[in-house]
């Protein structure tokens, strides 16, 4: 699924050769309270779906027999077999709506087309969730209790809606920008980064989104891991050092 209108792509729903699922498909999974409605009107063009929930609504593309939606390819890839290829897979698009244009990394709306995709993940045949401003792509079951648990009044889904890049000396993160305007690398020892280091950052990365973008260098206490010195380096990135 392209830009459309404003609107930036949020996520594709990958499934195998000629199993991307039809608009029934998706109204027979609508019903339920942990659900949504769908409002599909002579204006919705074949192949696409118009859903509601919380009183926002969401677009969905590429749905069969319309042609798939191009995705990206993947640059991260959790609780996936080793051999997976998201580039072999078939494309269903979701986006939110015209009217939220724009708003597509405010929390709340982040929230609700996040309840959404996870009652999407039990649409019969989807293989993998790709979370584009991240690029990563991940095992529907992940991404369903790592949100699920979000969604309940825990932690943010750090390694689901964003994601950490290894390097010899630290960690970077990709999509937090999406949400924030800034990535952070978390510099790490001579060692390289450490599993320690990796929570820091699911923790670093869960601070920021609550708290927002990060403008003078200042020092935050993260639960559970202690106190972590973050100083801006331009304009959309932090340099982030353990105390």
């Amino acid at each position: 699924m392209e830009r459309a209108a404003g609107r930036e792509p949020l996520a594709a729903l990958l499934f195998g050769r000629d199993g991307r699922p039809a608009t029934d498909d998706v109204a027979g999974l609508a019903a339920g309270p942990e659900g949504f409605s769908l409002l599909n009107s002579e204006r919705v063009p074949a192949g696409s779906a118009e859903v509601l929930r919380d009183g926002l609504t969401f677009d969905l593309a590429g749905l069969a027999p319309a042609p798939q939606c191009a995705h990206p390819a993947a640059m991260h890839r959790v609780a996936l077999p080793n051999d997976f290829n998201s580039d072999a897979l078939e494309a269903v698009g979701f986006m939110v709506g015209p009217h939220l244009a724009g708003a597509e990394s405010l929390l709340p709306v982040l929230r609700v087309a996040a309840a959404v995709l996870r009652h999407l993940t039990m649409l019969n045949g989807l293989q993998a969730i790709m979370w584009r401003p991240a690029r990563i792509v991940m095992s529907p079951a992940w991404f369903a209790e790592a949100v699920g648990i979000w969604l309940a009044g825990g932690p943010f889904p750090a390694l689901a809606l964003t994601a950490l890049a290894r390097s010899q000396d630290g960690l970077e993160s990709e999509g937090l920008a999406f949400l924030t305007g800034q990535e952070f690398k978390l510099h790490a020892g001579s060692g390289g980064p450490n599993r320690e280091d990796s929570r820091i950052a699911v923790r670093l990365t869960d601070w920021l989104v609550a708290h927002g973008r990060v403008d003078t260098p200042r020092e935050v206490v993260l639960a559970g891991v202690g106190a972590v010195w973050l100083e801006p380096d331009g304009h959309n990135r932090l340099n982030v050092v353990s105390r």
